[in-house]
């Protein structure tokens, strides 16, 4: 009966945390979100939560919620885009008001979703704004644990392997960068919501942790195991990478908010490799092998179709 509330919780994480944490038996979820469309989809498959429009980055009526909270999963981020100030919003403001919620009403506990970013070599607005967000938690005083994921994927996969799944539907050739052996963990996002859940019956109040992909996959192999979970025929081409970086800034001359930036294609390639540390040990959480969580990721047959608006 714990009072469970998920800010930014129509996202990508929330929606996969959300079913997850109905399979346990919580039923006392409250959503915070300010995505109209990823609101309607996440009421339409969980009508029996509260599920309620907010823009978290001004005050509002939203703070109520706070009152007798139990648990708060800080998850509302800006993760792609052109604008660097929608980053200062939704990872900067956003996470100052929720931390001052926390505080006047006593909420006992707080997860704090990171990310891997922090400590990597590349420079662009989601990597800058998320360093500083997780900063602003730590100097805070509120205990909790900081987790830090990798790329995830997994149901309601709306910007990464779910977008490129189905761009490879749609294009008669699907283009790779270069060689395409850029080096990825990427995490199933059923396994790290279980990590959360056992931040919350664990009631693990402080540590940072890693929540890395265990497996190591080059950026070509990933695309080529999408491809053979989704039975596509589309053929995996590779081309130049300054010729792909020219289609992607040209892209982003006609679309306000691309699925794929510059910033992004060079993070890509920037040789990152975060630590792997033994957190099936630690939370007591079973890893999916990759080619198995993409698998359920398109084919199961309750959340593998349900898709998010980008």
């Amino acid at each position: 009966m714990k009072k469970i509330i998920l800010p930014g919780g129509a996202g990508l994480v929330g929606q996969n945390l959300v079913a997850r944490l109905k399979a346990k038996g919580y039923s006392n979820i409250i959503v915070l979100d300010k995505h109209r469309q990823n609101i309607e989809i996440l009421k339409q498959v969980h009508s029996d939560i509260v599920v309620e429009f907010a823009d978290l980055a001004e005050p509002g009526d939203w703070q109520r919620h706070f009152k007798r909270a139990d648990v708060v999963v800080m998850l509302q981020a800006q993760i792609g885009g052109l604008d660097y100030q929608e980053f200062v919003r939704n990872n900067i403001d956003a996470t100052s008001l929720i931390l001052d919620a926390i505080k006047v009403n006593n909420v006992p506990n707080l997860i704090h979703i990171s990310s891997s970013v922090v400590e990597s070599v590349a420079d662009d607005f989601y990597t800058r704004t998320k360093k500083d967000q997780e900063k602003m938690v730590l100097d805070s005083g509120v205990p909790c644990p900081i987790l830090r994921p990798t790329l995830m994927f997994g149901w309601f996969d709306r910007k990464h392997l779910g977008w490129l799944s189905r761009f490879m539907k749609k294009v008669p050739v699907f283009p790779i960068p270069g060689h395409g052996r850029y080096m990825r963990q990427p995490l199933y996002v059923g396994d790290f919501s279980n990590v959360i859940i056992s931040c919350i019956e664990k009631n693990i109040q402080k540590g940072i942790y890693n929540i890395s992909g265990h497996e190591k996959i080059d950026y070509i192999d990933m695309i080529h195991v999408i491809k053979k979970a989704t039975n596509a025929s589309t053929p995996i081409v590779r081309i130049p990478y300054t010729l792909f970086y020219g289609l992607i800034w040209t892209w982003s001359l006609f679309d306000k908010n691309p699925p794929f930036t510059t910033q992004q294609l060079t993070a890509l390639s920037a040789k990152d490799e975060f630590e792997v540390i033994d957190w099936p040990g630690i939370f007591d959480v079973p890893y999916t092998p990759f080619a198995d969580a993409v698998d359920e990721t398109f084919n199961d047959p309750t959340y593998g179709k349900v898709v998010l608006e980008f």
